[in-house]
């Protein structure tokens, strides 16, 4: 211990670097680290105020007689219940006479059960009951040019806004200005005269059952009823992990950025300690001199990189902290009501043992060579080390630097897999470097141009010199550019990705909900002003009525595992017919031709051809061959399963579950959707 504090006193003016490569990756862990620990804690403490309730019930049909009875025995034993019905609907304000598509709210009931509405003017919400009120986004009284008073045309009712909603508990703030919404009394709903048959709804009920245990027995006693009724149910706890495995995906994302900006200042100690031992030679020859074990020697200097490496993930740690300072103000907008970003103790110190562990084990290395050093070197530096090459030692040393990327790695990564590729990834590449940066000093020594200037000859001749930084600086530019460039690479695809902008080509217009008798007209405005619509796609609703000819209910009430998910028995489809495949798909099994014919005969002895995206054939438990019974808006359509489709839904394209061959649909009713790309925007406004 002495020995290591009278070394390090020489040692402390140059142990910058060192403390400084070490805290900038710690502040990354750090931060990332408790933004994630503190998003999942405080959503836990928040359930229920998530949700706004303990249990939602949902369906895109009217509840049925025994679902309806069980929501009124619940409320008949002190519960509260409150329901919701969500659709889309032109919204017309009547004194700027603008008119947008909104999300329309019908609120019955006290919600939410849990947490507080805030409105502008305040208090708003308790009174949205009292008459033909309305309560908005603050987003819609921009769009449609109006305010408070005002008086809104949403269907065959009116209602007046009777204030903005500033924060909704149950959903992020983002949520309100992608889909402004509007919140109107349910019991005013029917004055509307919008809910008719085909008409996309979805209802919703809100229950409070707080212990439990009464809201497992609950479920479980009920389960088989709300399956059979095709009823999904959602718990307080199940949305909370949804939205913690989503956040914390991102946040272990980002935790392998910090983990390379942790390697790359491992790099640096290593390079740091390395150049320190080539300082501190003659001295530890001299304590070899006076009877200084080559153990004492190398523990007391392992001891200095256990303390600069301290200090250096202590440094660290405070400046994750200060990370922290602006992250909920920065994401005020994305976080839901309750949830907080602060630092969490846990993440504290892991990140303060794993800079400490980093530090040592990326030290080791470069300090193993001070057991080499003989007492003769105290007289004459140019005695040759009596080892040849690495040691058992040596090779330890560098399994270790290997097992901390990999483990490291795996701890961060969202998935295993990810982190062993990751981890493979920066070892491969440090090899890679390390070959390089080899090869360049021996290249610089086989053809070092001795008539060329001094200048030239030193510069070159430090590549392959005694106590060369060749491969340390070679490996940390090269991660650090491999680290730069791999978050643009990612940026740059994400951009292209989602922005409707990017491609001059790619479509920037949507037109949804035409009718057939409406497409020549709609279209024509397009073709009149010389821009070119770039598909029209036919969209028939449907559901499903059997498979293989069992029905919806038998199969519901099947309790074998081998049913079919009971989302894909229950939801309404939007189904298209076409001859061929579009961009976003890929063929991932069976023929996209019918196998009976041509791919015109998609309805050949009454059976429809059809093409099933993979994920919902897998739920549905179909392949190639399998039966499905369609209801068509009261019609049977029989179907085969002839082919198996992968889709990229990110695409800015119309893309489908179920896509019908030619034959079957077309006299079906339906509505199409078009796709236009106008460049300029004073155009596209008109």
């Amino acid at each position: 211990m002495t020995l290591a504090y009278r070394e390090g006193r020489a040692a402390w003016r140059r142990a910058g670097p060192f403390v400084a490569a070490i805290a900038m990756g710690v502040a990354a862990v750090v931060a990332i680290d408790s933004a994630r620990r503190s998003f999942g804690a405080s959503l836990e403490s928040e359930a229920r105020t998530l949700l706004g309730a303990d249990l939602r019930l949902e369906s895109n049909r009217t509840f049925p007689e025994p679902v309806t009875a069980l929501l009124d025995s619940v409320a008949a034993g002190g519960n509260r219940v409150s329901r919701i019905t969500r659709f889309a609907s032109m919204v017309l304000a009547e004194r700027s006479a603008r008119s947008r598509l909104l999300q329309v709210r019908a609120v019955s009931g006290p919600y939410p059960l849990y947490g507080n509405v805030e409105t502008d003017p305040a208090g708003r919400w308790a009174t949205l009951g009292d008459g033909p009120h309305a309560l908005v986004d603050p987003a819609m009284l921009i769009q449609l040019d109006a305010a408070v008073g005002d008086t809104l045309a949403i269907g065959a009712a009116r209602f007046v806004i009777h204030g903005t909603v500033a924060n909704l508990p149950t959903e992020l703030g983002f949520q309100a200005a992608i889909g402004p919404r509007v919140f109107i009394p349910g019991a005013y709903l029917d004055e509307t005269e919008l809910i008719q048959v085909g008409s996309l709804v979805r209802y919703e009920a809100y229950l409070e059952i707080p212990q439990r245990d009464s809201l497992a027995a609950f479920l479980d006693r009920y389960d088989a009823l709300l399956e059979v009724n095709q009823v999904d149910d959602d718990t307080a706890e199940e949305q909370v992990g949804r939205m913690t495995r989503a956040f914390g995906t991102f946040t272990r994302f980002l935790g392998l950025v910090g983990l390379t900006a942790l390697l790359l200042g491992g790099i640096g100690v290593a390079s740091a300690v390395r150049a320190f031992v080539r300082e501190r030679l003659t001295t530890v020859a001299v304590l070899r001199c006076i009877g200084a074990t080559r153990r004492t020697v190398l523990t007391a200097y392992l001891l200095q990189a256990g303390v600069l490496g301290l200090l250096g993930a202590l440094a660290g740690v405070l400046l994750g902290l200060l990370l922290l300072l602006p992250m909920p103000r920065l994401l005020a907008g994305v976080l839901p009501q309750g949830v907080r970003i602060a630092p969490e103790p846990v993440a504290l110190l892991l990140g303060l043992g794993t800079g400490v562990w980093v530090a040592g084990v990326f030290a080791l290395l470069p300090l193993l060579s001070i057991r080499d050093v003989t007492p003769l070197q105290a007289l004459r530096r140019d005695v040759q080390a009596s080892r040849k090459g690495p040691d058992l030692l040596q090779y330890l040393a560098l399994g270790a630097v290997a097992a901390t990327i990999v483990v490291l790695a795996i701890w961060h990564a969202p998935a295993t897999e990810i982190g062993l590729t990751f981890a493979a990834s920066i070892l491969g590449l440090t090899g890679v470097l390390a070959l390089t940066a080899l090869g360049l000093a021996h290249a610089a020594r086989r053809a070092f141009p001795a008539g060329a200037a001094y200048v030239v000859r030193q510069g070159i001749a430090n590549l392959f010199r005694p106590s060369n930084h060749t491969v340390a600086v070679t490996l940390a530019l090269g991660i650090g550019v491999f680290l730069v460039a791999t978050l643009d690479v990612v940026q740059r695809n994400l951009v292209a990705r989602f922005s409707v902008e990017a491609d001059a080509e790619r479509p920037n217009v949507l037109l949804f909900d035409l009718q057939r008798d409406q497409l020549e007209g709609t279209l024509g405005l397009f073709t009149q002003r010389g821009y070119a619509v770039k598909s029209v796609t036919p969209i028939v609703p449907a559901r499903i009525a059997g498979v293989n000819g069992r029905s919806v209910e038998d199969l519901l009430a099947s309790d074998t595992g081998l049913r079919p998910r009971g989302w894909t028995l229950r939801r309404e489809y939007r189904n298209t017919y076409r001859d061929t495949l579009v961009a976003t798909e890929e063929l991932v099994a069976g023929s996209w031709t019918t196998g009976r014919g041509t791919e015109s005969e998609g309805a050949r002895d009454g059976v429809a051809r059809i093409s099933l995206e993979e994920e919902v054939a897998g739920d549905l438990r179909v392949g190639i061959g399998d039966r499905i019974t369609w209801d068509v808006q009261g019609v049977p359509v029989e179907s085969e399963v002839t082919s198996i489709r992968r889709v990229d839904w990110a695409q800015f394209e119309p893309n489908f579950f179920v896509v019908f061959k030619p034959g079957a649909l077309e006299k079906a009713p339906q509505s199409f959707v078009a796709l236009a790309r106008v460049s300029d925007a004073e155009e596209r406004a008109t």
